[in-house]
């Protein structure tokens, strides 16, 4: 029952953060049923022993031992195929997702391999200057579904709330103590959001214990609600209009389809299926 709110509220994430509809596809994956019959196809030369090999399935067996389905086990074919139906030659994800674009690139070289004929694309990953974000815990990556996140969208006090729930040098338990930013995930988040002058400041201060970890936390929550208050502007003036998110979606998908279309076409084809 969350799934529509959640997808507009994801859309309207990115249209706020600067996704602009006229150059950019935006589409709901289920709009373009040409993705679960590549899903198929590309589950027949995609073997089993690869699939359980990938870190991210061993993670989700270790988190739900008791629901290993096999909509678990074959949702990085899914990926890839989302990725080769539409000929992309790049994949903007972080470093975490590295095995799983390794993985469509061994998919695509195995289809093309079997059936001699060079239809798919192996895609490259494209790495943003800051390929990792690790969650307010400071242990795994930030994830909604672990509640290690921060949302984007959220309130300046609710956004400075799980700021200060952020872990910091473990080894920094006073004070007093002398701390090290280059294990402090909230230093990191510094680097991302704060001034120049002020990640010098804090990384000298911290290693003599001239600042706090509370206090280094309050600084980050402000220059992070800074740096969000335009983007949660452009949000709300973009919620004013909900049927506009949802007819960019529709649009987006008869866009996609176009190009999902002759995929398949030529998938189908060198498959020989008539």
């Amino acid at each position: 029952k969350d799934l529509p709110q959640n997808t507009y509220e994801m859309t309207l994430d990115w249209l706020a953060a600067g996704i602009r509809p006229e150059e950019t596809i935006v589409f709901i994956q289920s709009h373009v049923p040409a993705v679960t019959m590549l899903h198929t196809i590309l589950s027949m030369v995609t073997q089993l022993g690869k699939l359980t090999d990938l870190p991210t399935f061993k993670e989700k067996v270790r988190q739900q031992p008791h629901n290993v389905n096999y909509g678990l086990v074959g949702y990085p074919v899914l990926m890839a195929a989302d990725i080769m139906l539409y000929k992309a030659s790049h994949v903007p994800v972080g470093v975490d997702q590295a095995p799983h674009i390794e993985f469509t690139r061994e998919i695509a070289r195995s289809f093309n391999h079997r059936y001699g004929k060079k239809v798919l694309i192996e895609p490259q990953m494209k790495v943003t200057k800051v390929p990792k974000v690790l969650g307010i815990y400071g242990k795994q990556k930030m994830s909604k579904s672990l509640n290690n996140h921060i949302e984007i969208a959220a309130a300046p006090e609710e956004t400075t709330k799980r700021v200060m729930m952020m872990v910091t040098d473990p080894q920094r338990r006073k004070r007093t103590d002398p701390g090290n930013p280059d294990i402090c995930n909230v230093f990191s988040m510094h680097q991302i959001f704060s001034k120049p002058e002020e990640i010098k400041m804090i990384d000298k201060e911290c290693r003599r214990a001239g600042i706090g970890c509370v206090e280094c936390k309050q600084i980050f929550a402000k220059n992070l609600n800074a740096n969000l208050e335009p983007f949660r502007t452009r949000r709300a003036e973009i919620a004013k209009n909900p049927q506009q998110v949802w007819d960019i979606l529709y649009d987006g998908a008869k866009r996609a389809r176009k190009i999902a279309e002759k995929t398949i076409t030529e998938v189908r084809e060198a498959v020989g299926l008539p």
